[in-house]
């Protein structure tokens, strides 16, 4: 411990931010970093407690409780508290392949089950996390470490999100010739296209990818398998396959009026937002754009939080965002104890802009849509909304019942479907000849093998939409799980 007393001493200092309405005139990213001395003092807050948490990295009631990816936090707590800044990132490097990403786009459930924050408020761990990683980069150690012998043995990875570079990055470091096959024209996954750049300065994902090229692996990309490259010639030409593609079939909002122009699934909005960046134009230009409109999102997760921040940094007129479930209450509920992962109320970047806006959160909570609002034929005007009540249903499970008389229109010029995903796209898995679970994502084994022997998936693509932290757990497992097969098989043939 840096400071034995410290979490009773010092008061947490939340992670600062640019002023929001001086950031929604631009695409930089939201977030500021803390002078050292004050990340020095946050990293003496943690008690290095006897059973920490913090980095658990398992599931309870559905949520992650403590860091998936098992950082070991207290440690690296530890270090920055006595500025040992490149043994703190030596640390974290040990665990994360990608901490740029984490310590800016993670919910942080590794704060949510910090001890101090049992009755008080949790470490600052994001902010430090982000923070060793910047300094690393900033102070050179962060450098390319080729395998010193390589395997003689061929991975291939499909899809460069999270799962597939940190997939790619581990097999890499194991010495196998490692090719990252992705079907857009630029790497990343979700991470290029899918976290808008405020959030995720895309600079840092395509510095960590000039990283991996020069330890030696190979990224292609404008590849699709399946359609550009045969799988059965895939599964012959390398000794493994692992698919990392992701959860990329979005939900829907069948109802009346979907076919009417300007009722849009989030993803595409948001990557035409930053395929606009990409080219060097504005944003409130592309295809897709709030400019001058009035906005509806439905979704209240992440992806819709992003959606309201492009749609004000776009120029839209009012932007209004909808969610069915009640409004969280403000502190822990009886049945949502610490460990678990604070189910509270909690205005996220997307939110607090709108609110500087507008003058008030832009959520609307127990609302459900009945029907777009547009003539035949022609664009959409409005979105009908009524209020919900949950209540158990004749076998007791609870859903939602709307409250006759509340039915009300909202004016919408654009309307953006921020459902989530409910997983791969079936071509692929079928492509390969993998099973796949009830709910379509592909089914594995502990070690992330397939159905199909010398075939691997990780992340969304099996696992289901989740965490970027999840998504760069199950490439390394995925990792591990196709190394140790291809030594055993070395072993075998000796």
């Amino acid at each position: 411990m840096g400071r034995p007393r410290g979490f009773l001493e010092i008061a947490r200092a939340p992670a600062p931010a640019r002023p929001p309405l001086d950031r929604i005139g631009d695409w930089r990213e939201t977030h500021l970093a803390h002078p050292e001395a004050t990340l020095r003092e946050q990293g003496a807050r943690c008690m290095d407690c006897g059973t920490p948490f913090c980095h658990a990295g398992i599931l309870v009631n559905g949520a992650a409780m403590g860091c998936p990816v098992n950082n070991v936090i207290p440690e690296w707590n530890d270090l920055v508290s006595r500025g040992r800044w490149e043994d703190a990132y030596r640390r974290l490097a040990a665990t994360n392949d990608l901490p740029e990403v984490t310590g800016r786009v993670c919910p942080a459930p590794c704060e949510g089950s910090c001890t101090v924050g049992i009755n008080g408020a949790p470490v600052t761990i994001k902010a430090i996390e982000a923070a060793i990683i910047d300094r690393a980069w900033a102070e050179g150690w962060v450098r390319p470490e080729p395998p010193t012998a390589r395997s003689g043995r061929r991975v291939a990875v499909v899809g460069s999100g999270p799962a597939g570079i940190a997939c790619a990055a581990q097999l890499n470091r194991r010495g196998h010739a490692v090719t990252v096959y992705e079907r857009a024209d630029r790497i990343g996954g979700l991470l290029a296209y899918g976290i808008p750049a405020m959030k995720l300065d895309k600079a840092l994902v395509e510095r960590r990818i000039d990283l991996l090229r020069a330890e030696g692996v190979v990224f292609v990309t404008g590849v699709e398998v399946g359609r550009d490259l045969d799988p059965a010639g895939m599964v012959a030409a390398f000794d493994a396959v692992v698919l990392a593609t992701g959860a990329t079939v979005a939900r829907d909002l069948p109802m009346p009026g979907r076919d009417l122009a300007g009722i849009h699934l989030a993803m595409p909005y948001l990557a035409g937002a930053t395929r606009t960046l990409f080219a060097g134009s504005d944003p409130a230009r592309a295809e897709i754009t709030a400019a001058g409109r009035d906005v509806v999102v439905i979704g209240g997760g992440d992806t819709g939080t992003d959606c309201v921040a492009t749609a004000i940094r776009q120029g839209a007129r009012t932007v209004a965002q909808l969610e069915i479930l009640g409004r969280p209450p403000d502190t822990r509920a009886a049945d949502n104890p610490w460990p678990q992962w604070p189910r509270v109320y909690r205005l996220d970047y997307g939110q607090e802009e709108a609110a500087a806006r507008w003058g008030a959160d832009p959520r609307r909570y127990a609302v459900a849509t009945r029907r777009f609002i547009g003539e035949p034929g022609g664009a959409v005007e409005g979105v009908e909304i009524a209020d919900v009540g949950w209540e158990p249903g004749p076998e007791g499970r609870v859903g939602p019942v709307e409250r006759p008389g509340t039915e009300r229109a909202l004016p919408a010029e654009l309307v953006l479907l921020a459902l989530g995903f409910s997983g791969p796209e079936r071509s692929l898995p079928a492509a390969f000849g993998c099973a796949v679970d009830a709910r379509g994502t592909i089914a594995v084994d502990e070690t992330g093998q397939t159905s199909v022997p010398g075939v691997f998936a990780a992340g969304d693509c099996s696992r289901g939409q989740s965490l970027v932290v999840w998504a760069i757990r199950e490439g390394r497992r995925a990792a591990l799980g196709v190394d140790e097969q291809l030594v055993r098989a070395e072993s075998a043939r000796a």
